[in-house]
């Protein structure tokens, strides 16, 4: 899908046009309309064919033979919530259709709380999403089914191209994300996770990549990290992406993703029912993967690590036992109460890694709980945070793009729950608040550095019956980067 900007009217020969409509039946645009589409909108809105409900669509045939789709706009909706709901329905009415060419009308929305720069970036983020097909297992012929282009048709506006070049950016890195959590376990495996890193390194000129193998995390100390994938066939890998936008002295960000590519609990088996959705588990690396290529797409004048720890987990005569003791690289001691509680094993080996970098901050991302899913659902991410004003930008972050998180306690009083009579700590803290004990686990091996865990088990995938990666919270954390970080 090919998008564009165009200042001018929407031109007669576009296969489809869209536009907006309010509750009084008011088209909202600042240019011209042609007749017939003004005709067409009016009679649509005037007879009922458009429901009054914010987001509503419909659409009629012209009659030069192109396309009109309307969306209904109720302008009591001021929020930033309506905004999206709005560009999620415009986007998805768009991606649908098989046609050369869609207008989309946007130069009339100047009354929403985001400014203009904003909403076009925000769009365009939304029609990339739309645009997502996994077809890759498919066989047989793979038509196009989303249009080849679309046109932006709004006021002159100043960095009107960089906002559309950074959703472009934005939307192609939710869409890697989702492509790669969407990949069965046995094709995504740790090995294609760094081949994959290793592809993307050759296209952008500041991205370097370094995979250290199984030999490497043991002579580096992971043996939380190592005891995760001894029950595995496929080898452990620790991908190691480095950007170098920013100044030679400039602290880099650290992205730590937990790349379990698939998760069968090991020895605490999981239940057969859902299981094939543990290919998901590596959805916090694919977030790392994406984030990273948008910063070195746009050239972001930063610095930035990403650390992929990946392994499988499975069970086996070689694999960790509940009531196995390993030592992490910091050298505390863990007892393995649960192999289920894997993710926390691999991600405190690669955060006291992070550390090594002299990082500006670090954020982790980890389908880490279910007890995320119970407490917050599939709406929000969970937050985890060491620092207020970390918090809150990574907040605003959510609110504005749309990819929303909601901050939990970090209070030592759950660090309580975490004790281990014959280890410094144990992997589980019982099953009282199991999102919570889990973010307090991975802040034992943060020192004195802003840190937020996003604990993603919920927001990571859609179960049936639109079964799939979300690519979250790839929108936040680059909203987080470009609009307002530490």
């Amino acid at each position: 899908m090919e998008i564009t900007l165009s200042y001018l009217s929407p031109s007669a020969d576009t296969s489809a046009h869209l536009l907006f409509i309010d509750r009084d039946n008011q088209i909202l645009s600042t240019f011209n309309l042609p007749p017939d589409s003004l005709a067409a909108a009016l009679s649509l809105s005037g007879g009922g064919h458009l429901k009054k409900a914010h987001g509503s669509s419909t659409r009629t045939l012209l009659a030069n033979g192109s396309l009109l789709l309307l969306i209904r706009v109720d302008q009591r909706h001021l929020d930033l919530e309506h905004f999206h709901q709005l560009a999620t329905a415009a986007a998805t009415a768009a991606g649908t259709l098989t046609l050369e060419s869609v207008s989309l009308d946007i130069s009339g929305l100047g009354s929403y709380p985001i400014d203009a720069f904003h909403q076009l970036r925000h769009f365009t983020v939304q029609l990339r999403k739309a645009g997502y097909r996994f077809r890759e297992f498919k066989t047989g012929k793979k038509n196009r089914d989303t249009p080849a282009q679309v046109k932006f048709h709004l006021i002159e506006q100043p960095d009107a191209e960089r906002a559309l070049c950074e959703g472009m950016a934005i939307g192609s890195a939710v869409n890697l994300a989702r492509t790669l959590g969407d990949r069965p376990g046995n094709h995504c495996t740790p090995s294609h996770l760094a081949d994959e890193a290793l592809a993307m390194a050759e296209g952008y000129p500041n991205l370097a990549v370094e995979i250290h193998e199984e030999a490497d995390l043991h002579e580096m100390g992971m043996g939380a990290f190592l005891s995760v994938t001894a029950g595995s066939d496929q080898p452990a890998k620790l991908i190691e992406f480095r950007y170098e936008g920013g100044g030679e002295d400039d602290a880099p960000y650290v992205l730590v993703g937990k790349g379990v590519t698939f998760d069968t609990g090991g020895i605490s088996i999981k239940a057969a029912a859902g299981m094939d959705e543990m290919k998901f588990d590596m959805c916090g690396a694919a977030s790392v993967f994406g984030a990273v290529q948008a910063v070195a797409e746009l050239m972001l004048p930063i610095n930035l690590i990403g650390l992929v720890p990946a392994a499988e987990n499975m069970p086996s005569g070689g694999a960790t036992k509940p009531g196995d003791i390993v030592t992490s690289m910091k050298g505390k001691t863990i007892e393995v109460l649960n192999t289920d509680a894997e993710g926390r094993m691999l991600l405190c080996d690669a955060l006291t890694y992070a550390h090594e970098f002299n990082p500006r901050l670090i954020i982790d991302i980890a389908t880490l709980t279910g007890a995320c899913v119970v407490a917050l659902g599939t709406h929000a991410t969970g937050l985890y945070a060491n620092r207020d004003d970390l918090a809150a930008q990574l907040l605003h972050a959510g609110e504005a793009s749309g990819d929303r998180a909601w901050r939990m306690p970090l209070w030592k009083d759950y660090t309580k729950q975490l004790e281990s009579r014959f280890a410094d700590l144990g992997n589980v803290g019982g099953p009282k608040a199991g999102s919570v004990t889990a973010a307090c686990f991975l802040q034992e091996f943060i020192d004195d550095v802003p840190w937020a865990h996003l604990d993603i088990a919920g927001s990571a995938w859609n179960s049936a019956p639109t079964k799939g990666a979300t690519g979250r919270p790839v929108e936040l954390l680059m909203h987080f980067i470009l609009d307002g970080s530490l």
